[in-house]
Formats: C-alpha cells, structure tokens, sequence
C-alpha cells in the first residue's frame, strides 16, 4: 500500500514519482526481511556501545567495517579476540546491523548451534546442500568459536565451513582464544594451521585487551550493596 498521495500536475512527472515511492518501499520491505532473517541479537548497534570501556578500540574503525561493504565484496573476514564479556559479540553484530541497511544479507549464529546443525546435515547426506542455504548470506557471523567442542565431528564440519567459504564469502568470527590455542578447538595440529591460514589470508583482526563488562558491574553493585 502506497504512503500519503502524491500531487503533480504534470502526469508524467506524477507516475515518476509514484514509481520512486514504490521502489522505496520494496526496497525497505526487503531490508526488513534481511534484518529478520539475519537472527541478529537485538539492540547490537555502535550507537549503543559504550568506547570508553575499551580505549584500545577505535570507534571509527568499527563505522568503517559497517558503512563500507567493500570487504564483503572482496570475501574478506573479520575476527574478532578477547576476554568473555568484553563486547565482542555487540561489535560483531553491529557492524552488520550497518551492512543489512546497505542490502548485505548476514546470517547470526553461535557457532556451536551451527557446527550441531551441519553434522545433521553431513549424517543425513545434506551437508552440500546446507552450504548451498549458507551461501545466501554475504556474512555469516559464528559467535564464540571457542565453545566448539573438540572433537574430530564438530571440527571436521567446521573446517570444512571455513574452506567453503574461503575467498567465496565473508566470515565474521568472535573467539576468546587466541590463535596460538586454537589447538584446543580443532582436532589436529594440521587442520588448525589451515584453518587460521584461510581465515587470516584476507582478514581484519581486532583484538579487545579488557576486563570483563559483566565481572566489573557485578563487583560495583557488590561494592554498592556493601556500602
């Protein structure tokens, strides 16, 4: 349904105006549906991020990686590092928040959900046509890849992901572990060095050095209540 009618006493420049009106709409329509679809945490946006608990991150660099989808035409990734509780599943989610206003589908996920739902996939003969559906998406965020168990089922459908993906689509990935121990997700030395080779080849890494945000408000409001 059309907004408010539009005047014009020249019908040529009527029907043009009726026609912008109505690919604006479908145009937001379909934003909609990709903010819908993409699963995204709500509220994760930059606007809502308080810099001043990590002084060691740039606000601007954030903006960047959400206002310019050249990385994701390029099939790059982005990583993201640190302590649990320091913010970096909000960063990760809100710079896509900013790519799905520009038209890029993005697809949220705890990377342990999705490891379980690609080996039902691979038990099943599906896992191709799994990857088919994932490639939908510009972006797939995996949130907290560290809580993957170790073993060679879940890492073997991982690293397969991580190999489907490599320089076909951009991967937004949040981790506690460094890589130096990332050992301790895949299953074998060999797997974890191509795995991190691929991810890294085109990447941007962003590392929080922080005090978890939810072990600091906890001990305020200890320190409130005690006072």
């Amino acid at each position: 349904m059309l907004g408010k009618p539009i005047r014009s006493e020249n019908p040529a420049q009527y029907l043009a105006a009726l026609c912008e009106e109505e690919v604006n709409q479908r145009y937001s329509r379909r934003i909609a549906g990709y903010f819908k679809e993409s699963k995204l945490p709500v509220g994760k946006t930059l606007s809502a991020f308080d810099f001043s608990q990590l002084p060691g991150i740039e606000a601007g660099r954030l903006s960047m990686l959400a206002a310019d989808p050249g990385w994701v035409k390029r099939s790059e990734n982005v990583l993201f590092f640190g302590p649990s509780g320091t913010g970096k599943t909000h960063l990760a989610s809100a710079s896509c928040n900013g790519l799905i206003e520009q038209g890029v589908r993005v697809r949220y996920y705890q990377a342990t959900a999705l490891v379980q739902e690609m080996q039902r996939a691979r038990n099943e003969l599906q896992l191709e046509k799994l990857f088919g559906k994932l490639d939908r998406y510009s972006v797939l965020i995996l949130d907290d890849i560290g809580y993957v168990r170790k073993s060679e089922a879940e890492t073997h459908v991982l690293f397969e992901l991580i190999a489907h993906r490599y320089e076909t689509g951009s991967m937004v990935i949040t981790a506690n572990h460094p890589f130096s121990n990332w050992d301790q997700i895949f299953s074998d030395s060999i797997m974890t060095v191509a795995a991190i080779d691929r991810l890294v080849h085109h990447a941007t890494i962003i590392e929080i050095q922080a005090e978890s945000f939810r072990k600091k408000q906890a001990m305020s409001q200890n320190c409130e209540t005690s006072a």
